[in-house]
């Protein structure tokens, strides 16, 4: 899988579906002689060029061919004549450029963790690994660069590290991966958005120059997502070019492409340069996180199979990577504040009544917590509100045949708390200045380990007293007002250190409590990313609710994140962000499209609705792991309508639904073509009450019904006979 040609200097990293082509050419200079469809063998058929550029600096005097501002360099410094964006910057006593040469490599079989970040894992013993050692003589700084390739999955897994010799150095910038492209004819897609419309699935042509996308909020974000895909421009669903990248990491982020003049491209991704900094002290090392990229010609649909069966098999962790996700109620739009223990014990038994099988209590259950203006820090229970403690209702829903889950928020801090009165200092501040507010709290320091230390034994308190099988992490606001300590202009490490310190956290808590279903949230999907999938395998994607609102979301989410991580709840008509009035139905169907879930006051519900919602919870459990752990397609995307197709991995069943947005007076007919099923085999549809063989679904597809409404859609489930 991974070959080294010692006589050209040739390293050959073969995928299922891609090579990856690196050389080491005269100086010692590493180049990426070729990145694409996979082949063979490579007998040197792409030769570089070599021109006298004008205003492309050279190496020696003797040669004005040679510039490594023209270069497909694979990793690149600032200062010594690359002027394309740099992959690393380090300043040390003989200033930011260094000369990088290769020095060495390794090959081995496997690939280790990575010490305090999320990582990839490898369960068959099947990934092989490339180390390549680069150096620099004067400032005795070495950069490793790392390859771990899941050939079967059809990925390589790429970071970078650096290392201090004999001299301090501080490290500016460190991507975690850059690669130089031929061409520069891309479209560039991105998921993008803001509050309540996360992973809006953005398409830009790639302009002059460079075109990035970042956070700064401490946060991956809602709108950004560290994750970005070139695609020629005849892309489709099925065929063409796409290369992408996706960082494993949950705070501030850069991904670019630049164009240059010369019509190639520069890709890249990494720990966000603005505003961070880090000091090494002699043979000390900083270590990037990990981005996965790959290359598929198998158009969106190979972009989309591919990332979510990598991230389910080799992100996630746990026993819940392939456990079927329960049904829940969460009583946050039923009750929000405003809620007794009789009141969540009467929702619970309409829950148990329609067979849902996990009630969640969402915020409001600790401290003196009425608004969202107290307590948060104060995670012990509030008596008042739940006479019987936690332990006395989780005992309660279980009596009703039915898991019990809680909201948490961890990482903030409200001013009106006794962890505030007693610690004011926890609150990330900076000295001399006020506070920033946002939400009307503040954000703890898990830069200091003490912060970390005190969440872990009291979140553990909250876990052990009571039998709690989930747990809602929530992160409210971003970061502002950061310690002068870490915000200086000479030592700006606060961010990574903040990330380091929760995802210590998180590693301590999910160790410890295996069993519990941890569910991240920031907002909703600001800090959907694989940082946090690694410790939490389920998000909940918008704090949207809106079934309408949600068919973008839950697309752009389902490009790259596999169904089982993402939550997808059936909410109130009208609904309470948007006001929308749409059916029960339709909002089952689009909250069928993931993890299902209720956000709504069942004990206001007529028994018509009542008798809806049971059969919908129903006929999910006769779906959900075809929903869960099956393939997913797009099938149809246009202004008024959204189709899709869930198939088993058997090919034994699939799930196909259909939503239309508005009602068009004379609209033509709709026919669907389906996806991914057995061409030789016949199935059956309950709901039509018929049968058609996989290949009549596949070629000629469904004519949809033709119904005057607004906001209609439809679920059909087929069964193989």
């Amino acid at each position: 899988m991974i070959e080294f040609h010692e006589e050209q200097q040739l390293f050959h990293i073969k995928s299922r579906d891609f090579s990856y082509i690196l050389q080491v050419i005269e100086h010692g200079i590493l180049v990426n002689r070729y990145f694409g469809k996979s082949i063979k063998k490579f007998s040197d058929s792409n030769k570089i060029t070599y021109l006298d550029r004008a205003f492309s600096g050279n190496p020696t005097s003797q040669n004005r061919t040679f510039s490594l501002d023209t270069l497909p360099l694979e990793f690149s410094s600032t200062g010594l004549g690359d002027f394309r964006t740099s992959s690393l910057e380090v300043l040390g006593q003989h200033g930011s450029a260094l000369s990088l040469t290769y020095r060495s490599h390794r090959i081995y079989q496997g690939k280790e963790q990575l010490s305090g970040l999320p990582s990839s894992y490898d369960k068959e013993g099947q990934v092989e690994s490339l180390e390549i050692d680069l150096y620099d003589s004067l400032a005795d700084v070495t950069v490793t660069l790392y390859y771990h390739l899941f050939e079967k999955a059809n990925y390589l897994v790429r970071s970078a590290k650096v290392t201090a010799g004999q001299y301090p150095v501080k490290v500016n910038k460190l991507m975690s991966f850059t690669v130089d492209l031929p061409r520069s004819y891309f479209k560039v897609h991105t998921l993008t958005g803001r509050y309540g419309h996360e992973k809006e699935w953005n398409v830009t042509d790639l302009p002059d120059g460079r075109f990035d996308i970042s956070s700064i909020r401490g946060a991956s974000s809602h709108s950004k997502t560290p994750f970005m895909a070139l695609a020629n421009p005849d892309t489709s669903e099925t065929e063409g070019d796409i290369y992408s990248a996706q960082l494993v990491y949950s705070g501030n982020f850069r991904a670019f492409v630049e164009k240059t003049a010369l019509k190639t491209s520069r890709f890249g991704m990494g720990i966000n340069d603005d505003q961070f900094s880090w000091r090494l002290e002699a043979d000390q090392s900083f270590q990037s996180p990990e981005v996965l990229l790959s290359y598929t010609d198998k158009g969106f649909r190979g972009l989309t199979n591919d990332s979510q069966a990598f991230v389910r098999e080799h992100i996630c962790r746990g026993p819940f990577v392939e456990k079927l996700r329960p049904i829940l109620i969460n009583n946050w739009e039923a009750t929000y504040f405003d809620f007794t223990e009789a009141k969540l014990h009467a929702l619970a038994e309409k829950a148990s009544q329609v067979g849902i099988e996990l009630f969640v209590l969402d915020d409001g259950w600790f401290g003196k917590r009425n608004s969202d203006t107290s307590s948060l820090g104060d995670w012990y229970e509030n008596t008042e509100k739940l006479p019987s403690g936690l332990k006395g209702l989780a005992q309660k829903v279980n009596d009703l045949g039915m898991q019990f889950g809680l909201w948490v928020e961890p990482e903030m801090i409200s001013e009106d708390s006794d962890l505030y009165r007693q610690h004011p200092d926890w609150a990330i501040q900076t000295k001399g200045r006020t506070h920033t507010y946002s939400r009307e709290q503040l954000v703890l320091d898990y830069a200091n380990p003490q912060v970390c230390d005190y969440i872990v034994n009291s979140i553990s308190k909250v876990l052990e007293s009571a039998n709690i099988s989930y747990i809602k992490w929530d992160m409210n606001r971003n970061m502002t007002n950061l310690p002068e300590a870490y915000a200086n202009h000479e030592n700006q490490e606060f961010f990574h250190r903040y990330i380091l310190g929760l995802y210590d956290v998180l590693e301590r808590l999910t160790q410890t409590f295996p069993d519990v279903l941890f569910e991240s949230c920031s907002g909703g999907g600001g800090r959907y990313d694989l940082g946090m999938l690694h410790y939490m395998p389920q998000t909940w994607a918008s704090d949207n609710t809106d079934a309408i609102g949600r068919l973008s979301i839950q697309e752009g989410t389902s490009l790259i994140y596999p169904s089982i991580t993402m939550g997808s709840h059936v909410s109130a008509s009208p609904n309470h962000q948007t006001g929308r009035h749409t059916s029960l139905q339709t909002r089952g169907n689009v909250a069928m499209l993931g993890n299902l879930g209720y956000e709504l006051d069942l004990t206001t519900l007529s028994d018509k609705d009542l008798s809806d919602i049971s059969q919908q919870v129903k006929l999910y459990k006769g779906i959900r792991e075809t929903i869960q752990l099956g393939d997913y397609y797009r099938l149809a995307k246009t202004d008024n309508y959204y189709a899709y197709n869930y198939v088993s991995k058997d090919q034994s069943q699939f799930v196909f639904t259909f939503v239309k947005l508005l009602s068009v007076a004379e609209s033509p007919s709709i026919q669907v073509k389906l996806s991914g099923l057995d061409s030789e085999k016949e199935y059956y549809c309950q709901e039509l009450d018929a049968r058609f063989y996989g290949d009549e679904l596949m070629n000629i597809g469904l004519t949809m019904p033709h119904v005057q409404e607004d906001y209609f859609s439809v679920q059909y489930i087929f069964n193989i006979i």
